[in-house]
């Protein structure tokens, strides 16, 4: 396989892993943001215990996220296997 195929498919996991991390960023700031300030959200959902499971579950799930697209990153830019398979 070529060098230049292999620095490309290098740089466009990065760039995929960039998105990731910056969804998984977005996700957990608006799970904080709904559960600092719950009043906002609370035309959307009509009961307080699903709003709070919610912005729990976005938090956790955007913290993944972030923490994977980290990892990601990392591991395309060094082609580190085990970062990669994280």
């Amino acid at each position: 396989v070529p060098m230049a195929v292999l620095s490309c498919v290098k740089y466009l996991v990065f760039i995929f892993n960039v998105l990731v991390f910056a969804g998984g960023t977005c996700l957990a700031g608006v799970g904080v943001w709904v559960a600092v300030d719950p009043a906002g959200f609370q035309n959307l959902v009509a009961t307080k215990a699903v709003l709070s499971a919610g912005a729990y579950l976005l938090l956790a799930v955007g913290i993944a996220l972030a923490l994977l697209g980290f990892l990601g990153c990392c591991g395309a830019l060094r082609r580190s296997r085990p970062l990669l398979l994280a």
